[in-house]
This record gives structure tokens, sequence and C-alpha cells, in this order.
């Protein structure tokens, strides 16, 4: 069975703030095999990593310009320079209930085109709540591996979303662990694709989808996740 891999939710978010260049750093240092991040469009095009539309304070990141965020929030290419001997998983933040939807996937067209620039797509996985986007990926950077990032799928749609995923071209999906069952990960990996669950930060939880052949573990706690890792 190959490696499970590990991967840091917002970088090592229990022991630092999440989704700054500590967290990512602190998740290499812990041994974590991957960081996942979010990334936020600004109102002058730049790429910001943050999880939520809007700052502690209320402003929308879509509205300011790069130069007005909080020191503390990183850009996309110093994050991905902060996780360097990581791959990464990019989290497109782009869904349509929220204040800065972009319905054309300028974002993601963004992204893609500073990934070219970097030549280094076998480190990368872009994920997204909303379909629509990953498939643009595939048309943006299809050298860059893709997941279909949701909160579960019902069991008699197994089959039949795999089967999408995997003629799209996309790699992996990822579900979140309280709705996940060991029948679907069987069925999406009898369709060629990989599953990484999040967020997993309880052992117990751990151990199951373990012992169900999951391909990944997205956690705030890289540290327990490896330590369980290391009792299989």
């Amino acid at each position: 069975m190959a490696k499970v891999q590990v991967i840091a939710h917002r970088g090592a978010s229990r022991a630092e703030k999440e989704n700054t260049l500590a967290a990512f750093r602190r998740a290499k240092d812990l041994g974590a095999d991957a960081v996942e991040l979010d990334v936020r469009r600004t109102a002058d095009g730049a790429m910001a990593i943050h999880h939520n539309a809007d700052l502690p304070d209320g402003r929308l990141i879509c509205e300011l310009r790069a130069d007005e965020l909080p020191s503390h929030v990183p850009f996309l290419s110093d994050a991905l320079d902060a996780c360097a001997g990581m791959w990464v998983n990019i989290e497109i933040k782009n869904h349509p209930i929220d204040p800065d939807f972009d319905a054309s996937d300028s974002l993601a067209a963004s992204v893609a085109a500073y990934l070219e620039q970097r030549d280094e797509d076998h480190r990368w996985l872009i994920s997204c709540f909303h379909r629509p986007t990953i498939d643009a990926m595939r048309t943006f950077r299809p050298q860059v591996r893709t997941a279909w990032l949701t909160e579960g799928v019902r069991p008699e749609n197994w089959e039949k979303v795999a089967r999408d995923l995997a003629g799209f071209g996309h790699s992996a999906l990822h579900p979140y662990v309280k709705l996940l069952e060991e029948g679907c990960v069987r069925a999406f990996h009898a369709a060629g694709l990989e599953v990484n669950v999040w967020t997993v930060d309880d052992p117990v939880d751990m151990n199951r989808i373990i012992e169900w052949g999951v391909n990944g573990i997205c956690t705030n706690v890289p540290d327990v996740a490896l330590g369980v890792l290391a009792q299989h």
C-alpha cells in the first residue's frame, strides 16, 4: 500500500496562525508531506493566502489592494517558497455564495499562469468546492493535478461521480471525514482516483480511514497524524 500522505491543513495551524508562512514552515519541521492553503483574489489581482473572504475587521479581501492587507497575510509566491520540500494543495476560493465569487474563473487562470512560471507542476494539486473551477483548471494548466473538494458524495452517486471526475482528468476526491464511508473510498479508487480526507484531527478517525486505504489525511495536527501512521 502506498504511503498515506500527511497534509497540513492551512499549515501546522494548531501550532501557528493558519495560512501564514510560519505555519507552512512549521509543517515542514514537523514532517508533513504537504501543505493545504487557500488563495483569494485582491482588488488589484494579487493572489492572497486567506481562508475567509473577509478579514477579522470585516473588510473584503476582493475590495482591498495587495498593499492594504495585514502583514501576516502572505501571497502565493511567498507561500509556495515557504513550502519548499513539500507538495502543496492549493485550494482556490471561488464559491457562488462568497462575495468574491467570479464565474469567469479569473483567479484560477491567474494561479495557472503563475504555476507555469514556476515550472514545478509535480508539486501542485489544485482543489475547489466549485466543480466548474477545477474543470477550468484542466484547460488552464492540464499538467497540474486537480481534485474536487466536497462535503460528501451520496452512495448512489459514488460510481457515477467517480467516472465523471476521472473522465475530466481529475486526480482526486477530497471529502469531509464525518460524511465519508469506506465504500466511497473503494469506488473512487476503482476509477483510478485518490481520496484525500479533510479535516482529520481525531486519532480515532485517522486510524479508521487509514484502514480504509485513503491516500491523504488533511489535518491541523500533522505531528499527531504522523504518530498514528507510525503505528501502522
